[in-house]
């Protein structure tokens, strides 16, 4: 029924998900898998976690629904949650309802903030299919049947912070910077520190917002709220959406309180951006990951994870709960083998590359489970030669 009523969007996996709880998913013919994938990076706390359905349950109970014309007990604790969680000085929050929706909005208060219009983003990188967020996404397989109406943007190599610094000193309408700190999709692609606070010492240089896609590394995945943190700097703008609210449409733009002054009463809208039932959701699931400190959590699944596929796997990228593998062989072919026997992973741009994205809380029983189904398959003749 799906084929023959939706418009085409992803080459499906061959499976229908109809239940969900913690980190196991079950097929419509009641097969159960590990759910390393979540939804495109999204169940951080693993299929229908009880604090976050008990949250939205109440809240339906009480308030579905009403907009940002009036103030709201919920959204004001999920604001205030997302920025004292966020880097200092990041304390002003939009909420929208998806990831591609709060890289519009950043580049949008971007080129407002710095009367400039050109954007600079990086080769591999993605940020989503609206026009707006389109244009900053790396591949001409996304891009290239909307090239002529696409804002301006240029593209330098990930992890080249010479290449940032020559474009932003011989471009002067150079608006914003932005990029994601782990290239997820690419393959799990990472620069180091030192490329970061470059980034960030030339964007003050020439006048540049940098602009953080974090929608797939925030929230406490990759081992802090923001993987800002972890390389040391403060970008103008942080954006987030999947991990957010545990599987309930919500994204986020977070603003540095210097960009803060360039953005006006009715410059930003959204019906539904803020609604109830995704702020209930953003703060239980917020207040769980503070709570049990799962964010450490996660670095403790990365450390588990890599000490146990190193002797099978080519490399290894990553941090915390977004990692990508590396294998001699077609990623894909490994994806499906993992699947056949009960482990659900994603896959990349890179044909040698698959993403494993456990839930932060993700139980040691699970995850020895998981281990041995990832080191059996990637062990395999079948899948690496």
């Amino acid at each position: 029924m799906e084929t023959a009523y939706q418009v085409p969007t992803y080459a499906k996996i061959p499976i229908a998900i109809e239940r969900g709880d913690g980190p196991y998913v079950w097929d419509a013919r009641g097969t159960r898998y590990i759910d390393f994938y979540g939804g495109h990076c999204v169940a951080i706390l693993g299929h229908s976690p009880k604090r976050v359905v008990e949250a939205i349950k109440k809240q339906a109970e009480t308030l579905i629904f009403y907009s940002n014309i009036v103030y709201n007990s919920t959204r004001a604790a999920a604001a205030r949650l997302v920025a004292e969680s966020a880097p200092a000085g990041l304390n002003r929050v939009f909420f929208c309802n998806s990831g591609t929706e709060a890289n519009e909005t950043a580049l949008k208060v971007a080129r407002k903030a710095t009367g400039k219009s050109t954007i600079l983003a990086m080769e591999g990188g993605f940020h989503g299919r609206t026009l707006g967020s389109l244009a900053v996404t790396h591949g001409p397989k996304y891009r290239e049947p909307y090239r002529t109406i696409l804002p301006p943007t240029v593209f330098v190599p990930f992890g080249d912070a010479r290449a940032v610094q020559h474009t932003l000193s011989t471009n002067p309408d150079i608006a914003a910077v932005i990029l994601e700190p782990i290239q997820s999709m690419a393959g799990v692609r990472m620069a180091d520190s030192e490329y970061f606070q470059n980034l960030e010492a030339a964007c003050a240089a020439n006048g540049a917002l940098l602009i953080f896609d974090e929608i797939q590394t925030g929230c406490g995945r990759t081992g802090r709220f923001s993987y800002a943190d972890i390389v040391g700097i403060t970008p103008s703008i942080i954006t987030l959406a999947k991990s957010l609210g545990s599987g309930v449409p919500v994204g986020a733009m977070i603003v540095h309180e210097d960009v803060v002054p360039s953005i006006e009463s009715g410059d930003q809208g959204s019906t539904f951006g803020g609604g109830m039932l995704a702020m209930a959701a953003v703060v239980a699931t917020l207040e769980t990951i503070r709570d049990e400190d799962l964010a450490s959590r996660a670095l403790m699944i990365e450390r588990r994870l890599v000490d146990a596929l190193k002797p099978v796997a080519v490399e290894i990228r990553g941090s915390g709960c977004l990692l990508g593998v590396e294998v001699p062989g077609r990623a894909s072919d490994v994806v499906g083998a993992l699947r056949s026997n009960g482990l659900l992973v994603g896959g990349s741009g890179d044909p040698n590359t698959f993403r494993v994205m456990p839930p932060v809380n993700c139980p040691e029983s699970v995850l020895d489970e998981a281990i041995g189904i990832l080191t059996e398959t990637l062990s395999s003749e079948r899948v690496v030669s």
